[in-house]
């Protein structure tokens, strides 16, 4: 009897690890699959996003890659659009390009975000009067190929710090009261696969995305009273410029898009989902990646930086031998 009783606890512990697993590993698909049936099913979800959050998106890191279309994504569904980067030029330029392609206001803000804490007072004064409806913590750096820790610029390891962990943590704090006080608004935080585990000889980046993950999915909790919106888009390999030490990745695929086709599919999880690699392929490989346990995936990890770091060494042989030819 007591053998029997026990069977059948440790049955019990089994399929709730089993489903905890399965859910851990497959919410990805699960959301995608709500995202398309929600709208069937709660009639909020037929309201525009403009109508949902408010008129004003704020994008970081948004003259590049995936902040650039997630600047022109959101401005097809009507958001007036705040850019924030570092380059005027490049900032006029991409405001401009909004501006002819939809009918939609533009306001750029040229911030260095490497500078840690004197940027923020003039962010503050900037944002003064927009009611922001949606913030993407877009903005992140990276090394500039895998490397030893000990070997990487001390200058590069701040930069690392203060925009990935810094910028994304002040700049939600400061558009919060607001949208408290309207109890309405959205926060995209652009973390990354690389949460996933530790990353050999990409450490601080890996880390600071770990972050990213833990603090994102704290606010949800903190946010959900006051109908926030706090979304996690954790994407894997995309064709941006922070890969540009991998020939091979940058060459892409169907697991590796590029940031216009990665981006289109994340927006259309904004409102439908709280956490979301935001691409189908993405998923799978999220899924996949969680099969094995963290110290297999530490491993591999490591290993594919180390090939990258000799991919790397490779094309900087090959461009100086073109060079001296």
């Amino acid at each position: 009897m007591l053998f029997s009783g026990s069977v059948t606890a440790l049955s019990i512990v089994g399929l709730w690890v089993l489903i905890v697993w399965l859910y851990d590993n497959l919410k990805s698909f699960v959301q995608i699959i709500q995202s398309l049936l929600a709208p069937y099913f709660v009639p909020s979800e037929n309201k525009s996003l403009t109508e949902r959050f408010g008129k004003w998106a704020v994008i970081t890191g948004s003259t590049d890659g995936i902040g650039k279309q997630y600047a022109f994504q959101l401005a097809a569904r009507g958001f007036n659009i705040v850019l924030i980067s570092r380059t005027a030029e490049k900032l006029i330029a991409v405001a401009g390009e909004i501006e002819k392609c939809h009918q939609v206001k533009t306001k750029w803000i040229a911030a260095d975000f490497s500078q840690g804490r004197p940027i923020y007072e003039k962010l503050q004064q900037e944002l003064a009067g927009v009611p922001i409806g949606v913030l993407v913590n877009n903005v992140g750096t990276n090394v500039d190929y895998p490397d030893d820790l000990d070997k990487i610029p001390e200058d590069k390891l701040w930069d690392i710090m203060n925009v990935n962990i810094a910028a994304v943590t002040m700049l939600t704090r400061l558009v919060l009261p607001e949208m408290k006080q309207r109890r309405q608004g959205a926060i995209v935080n652009v973390s990354s696969g690389s949460e996933r585990q530790p990353l050999p000889y990409m450490t601080v980046y890996a880390a600071s995305k770990a972050y990213v993950h833990n603090f994102t999915l704290a606010l949800q909790y903190e946010l959900e009273p006051f109908g926030i919106t706090c979304q996690l888009v954790s994407p894997m390999f995309v064709t941006t410029k922070m890969n540009n030490f991998s020939a091979s990745v940058m060459e892409g695929g169907i697991f590796i898009p590029d940031a216009e086709t990665y981006t289109k599919h994340a927006v259309f999880t904004l409102g439908k989902s709280k956490q979301t690699t935001g691409y189908w392929s993405h998923g799978i490989q999220y899924c996949a990646v969680g099969l094995a346990p963290e110290w297999i995936r530490t491993m591999i990890g490591g290993m594919m930086n180390k090939q990258f770091r000799e991919e790397y060494y490779g094309q900087q042989k090959q461009q100086t031998a073109a060079k001296t030819k």
